[in-house]
């Protein structure tokens, strides 16, 4: 560690801060609190702004206020809050790790954000999410089910998309932490808007860890360090039913620390991401917007004990029109580019690249007691042709507190240029995968404090790209997932509480094996006192065990963690927290290694930590 943070200083900043006026504080807790009430507005599930439950699908939402509980947690520790994410990660903080939503494949998973593809070519599926920062993301939206008619390829399982945050007043934030295995963080942000309707907004942080061990095998001393730094700024006009455009950059890379003779902790794996975002909505008509956006996300990853490295990078267009022709009903239609590349001294010339056009139609319908969604796209991909897939939805509010849903849809992933190419099996025959999805569900608002959800779903894949020796990649494998979500959610005055729960089946048709990783069975509970002052609270996550081979003979065990989270706002501009991951220091084994001898990749434990956030 080269910087190590002193308690004495945290103290010193509050004692210092605490001086400052709490003048405003009454208004800012009664502005917070009706920011509560309000229904969460979400744009992933149909590329417009709309209430969560007018939305004919399932899809959640993680706010700011959850996200901003732990600034030290990537996108991997917060998603998986969600009882409908699976995490596979290998090892602690700072380990790589891979998203399966619904009981899918990670690659089956479309992660953005503001719009722009973090999936790559290399045919692991989105960006590492323990390399993703959150400290310029204001809500995560996971919407479960194919959503290809929207963003074509890798939506089979769903989409999980992460929107940045907007600047709402003038002002300069500045947050440090302090946690256990010499963990530090610091955070810096500032932000500027103007009557006129520009706004701005730039920010840092810098992260460094030891880490913990990787293996069961090895000794709690025996740890792999993790650091990363980055930067984010963004730049904009509003004006209200004229124009919304904005210009955005973030960036984030460091260094993770892992095993690569599965012996010691000594190799690293260099990685930075970068993503670009330049989008544009202008009102021609007060019914009619254009929207442009683009898009350039680069992932790159450097491992010098491998001798290797992989560069990818996606350049992304997408041009619009909205017309609402009538007061309940809209089009969209629109053309996405994509332009993908990739660098790599493992694949076949070094250097390949893909690029492929969808065209996109869609329908809605909106009153008291009916939203739908129809919707067709086609894909025209450079390499694979041309592809259709289709949805319909439909969500029917029977009564004022209580609706039901039903969505059908179809989507595909095109073969990545690393399944493509790779040096180790790959194939330029493999066709994409195809699947076909159906649901129900309905949600419930049994009095204006409880409310509940269930779903329902199915979903058959064909076309699974697999690996197999000696032949390679190829389309081998059909597989199918049945399972279904249920919550409540409950709150009076302060207090709180939630519980998810999600089962899936899945089943590896060629062999009527379960498929590796997915647990059938997570329940999620989240309980606490929280205002605008102080809060407490606590959250559960609990898995079944699942298998970890593909014959289904060996097993990971099941397992359940608790988590404590408490803060006090001293006054507007001081807040302090501390956050206890995984209070009972339960240590489960992850991923199996079978090489050079059997092993577990395991967790890293108990991680407590403290902070401070100054607010000007």
């Amino acid at each position: 560690m080269s910087i190590k943070s002193q308690p004495t200083r945290l103290v010193g900043a509050i004692a210092l801060a605490m001086g400052l006026s709490s003048t405003a504080f009454a208004d800012d807790q009664a502005t917070q609190d009706q920011a509560v009430l309000l229904s969460p507005l979400v744009v992933t599930a149909s590329r417009s702004e709309e209430k969560i439950e007018d939305v004919p699908m399932r899809i959640s939402v993680i706010d700011e206020k959850t996200i901003q509980q732990n600034p030290l947690l990537n996108v991997s520790d917060i998603i998986q809050r969600d009882s409908a994410v699976y995490i596979k990660q290998s090892g602690g903080l700072g380990q790589i790790s891979d998203i399966g939503l619904r009981g899918t494949k990670s690659v089956h998973t479309l992660v953005l954000k503001d719009g722009a593809r973090l999936n790559s070519q290399n045919d692991l599926g989105p960006l590492y999410p323990a390399f993703l920062d959150t400290t310029d993301v204001q809500q995560i939206e996971i919407l479960k089910g194919p959503a290809s008619v929207q963003y074509g390829s890798d939506a089979i399982g769903g989409v999980i998309q992460l929107i940045s945050k907007k600047p709402e007043k003038s002002g300069a934030q500045l947050t440090g932490i302090y946690g256990e295995n010499n963990t530090y963080k610091a955070i810096v942000n500032a932000d500027l808007v103007t009557d006129q309707g520009f706004y701005a907004q730039v920010g840092g942080q810098r992260l460094e860890s030891d880490g913990t061990r990787i293996f069961e095998s090895q000794s709690e001393s025996d740890k792999a360090g993790y650091d990363q730094k980055g930067y984010h700024a963004k730049a904009g006009y509003y004006q209200e039913n004229v124009v919304d455009a904005s210009a955005s950059i973030s960036e984030n890379k460091g260094t993770n620390v892992f095993s690569n003779d599965y012996i010691n902790n000594t190799a690293q794996r260099q990685f930075e991401n970068r993503v670009i975002n330049a989008k544009v909505a202008y009102n021609i008509l007060p019914n009619l917007i254009l929207n442009a956006h683009y898009a350039n996300v680069q992932d790159k990853q450097n491992v010098p004990v491998f001798g290797s490295y992989y560069n990818t990078e996606n350049n992304q267009g997408d041009l619009s029109l909205k017309w609402q022709f009538t007061p309940h009903q809209n089009i969209l239609a629109g053309v996405t580019y994509n332009d993908a590349n990739y660098k790599s001294n493992t694949i076949v010339n070094n250097n390949q690249s893909v690029d492929s056009t969808g065209y996109y139609l869609q329908h809605q319908f909106k009153n008291e007691l009916f939203d739908t969604q129809v919707g067709v796209r086609l894909e025209d991909n450079e390499r694979f042709g041309t592809h259709t897939v289709g949805q319909g939805a439909i969500r029917y509010h029977f009564l004022p507190n209580a609706s039901v849903y039903a969505n059908i849809g179809s989507a595909f992933r095109a073969p990545t240029l690393n399944e493509l190419y790779t040096q180790w099996g790959g194939n330029e025959n493999l066709s994409p995968e195809k699947s076909t999805s159906y649901e129900i569900g309905a949600d419930y608002d049994i009095t204006p404090n409880i409310s509940t959800n269930l779903s329902v779903y199915h979903t058959q894949i064909k076309n699974l790209i697999a690996y197999s020796s000696p032949a390679g990649n190829i389309n081998i494998d059909k597989a199918k997932f049945t399972g279904g979500e249920a919550g409540v959610k409950w709150h009076q005055d302060d207090l709180f509480l939630s519980a998810e729960y999600a089962y899936v089946k899945t089943e590896n048709e060629k062999n009527d094996k379960e498929i590796v990783y997915r647990p059938k069975q997570t329940l999620t509970l989240s309980t606490g006192l929280e205002n605008a002052t102080y809060g407490i609270s606590a959250s559960l996550i609990a898995r079944a065990k699942s298998y970890a081979d593909s014959n289904n003979l060996n097993r990971v065990p099941g397992y359940a963690t608790v988590d404590l989270n408490a803060y006090w706002n001293l006054n507007p501009n001081v807040k302090i927290f501390t956050n206890i991951q995984n209070v009972g220091d339960v240590q489960y084994r992850e991923v199996l290694n079978t090489y050079p001898s059997t092993d577990w990749y395991v967790n890293g434990g108990r991680f407590a930590s403290v902070g401070i956030t100054l607010k000007y």
